[in-house]
């Protein structure tokens, strides 16, 4: 399996660092498949969907170029070669993508798909319903006995690509962990961190973002304890999973470039 980065939003706070939408591509056996989608074709045709708030505050770039759907054609293949769609969770910055793709099955966690679908008062800005008009193929899931790193897990599309359930951001967030040719793995953790730094020890991450993640949580308590899970996964087992977040520049360009931040 070949393992594509890409930044599919760049966004540059008001307030913080520039942060990317680090969606990963895996060139699989039997088709393609993504994990998030950033922003979507749509939402650039229609930016007054994403809300006044988040464009103010947040401040996407927006740019075509960066939505998955050109990405892959970019790469030489077609939208109809994405078989599956894997989500971390449902907020506006990680689904728009999913109406590029109308033939893909959309993975998502069973509580995600929930809260998005019949969302609180508080969780409604969060969720954009027109990201999803085009009736997707919904494949919610839940975890069973599985276990991965003493972490729950589910099955997503096969034994290298996994659902592992990271809830406190969002009712059902999640991480994907994806198993690399050498047997290591890259657990895309989506919104559990904002920031590279909350891994290293002792953690640290700039003060404006530390705010925006426990404003953003819809359950600090539950986001706070799978931190300190990851911060320790990290830790302990440093040489069989890298773990990096959605929005880090600086880990997506490692990855993406093979240099790690701050080599010469």
């Amino acid at each position: 399996m070949r393992i594509h980065h890409l930044n599919c939003a760049t966004m540059r706070p008001a307030l913080g660092p520039a942060m990317v939408a680090h969606v990963l591509l895996l060139e699989r056996p039997d088709g393609l498949a993504l994990v998030d989608t950033g922003f979507g074709t749509d939402d650039l045709a229609q930016r007054r969907r994403l809300g006044l708030p988040f464009l103010t505050t947040v401040r996407p770039v927006l740019d075509p170029a960066e939505t998955a759907l050109a990405q892959v054609k970019a790469r030489g293949f077609a939208a109809s070669d994405v078989t599956d769609i894997v989500l971390t969770h449902l907020d506006l910055d990680h689904a728009g993508g999913i109406g590029d793709f109308p033939q893909a099955r959309v993975h998502v966690h069973a509580r995600e798909h929930a809260a998005a679908m019949a969302p609180s008062a508080r969780e409604k800005a969060r969720y954009v319903s027109g990201q999803w008009a085009h009736g997707p193929r919904w494949t919610p899931h839940t975890e069973g006995n599985d276990a991965w790193f003493g972490f729950p897990s589910v099955t997503a599309l096969d034994d290298d690509v996994l659902i592992i359930p990271l809830p406190g951001h969002t009712r059902g967030h999640a991480g994907v962990a994806v198993r690399r040719d050498d047997g290591t793995w890259l657990l895309h953790a989506g919104d559990a961190f904002f920031h590279g730094g909350q891994l290293d020890v002792p953690p640290r991450c700039p003060a404006s973002l530390t705010a925006f993640q426990r404003l953003m949580a819809v359950d600090n308590r539950r986001r706070l304890d799978n931190l300190a899970r990851l911060q320790e996964l990290a830790r302990s087992r440093s040489g069989e999973v890298t773990i990096v977040c959605a929005h880090d520049q600086a880990q997506y360009d490692a990855l993406r470039t093979g240099i790690s931040p701050g080599t010469p």
